[in-house]
């Protein structure tokens, strides 16, 4: 699997909230049949 621009987006924007927050975002997951993609694994977060 591998996230879209608007995935890769939305995980930017969730992050920046979250760090205004100050919340650590440790892991935005794409879940399929065929498997998942970590931001967090591949080093995106």
């Amino acid at each position: 699997l591998k996230p879209s621009e608007n995935d890769k987006r939305m995980t930017k924007k969730l992050n920046e909230a979250c760090l205004a927050l100050d919340l650590n975002l440790l892991d935005h997951l794409i879940v399929a049949r065929s498997g998942y993609f970590s931001f967090s694994d591949q080093g995106l977060l």
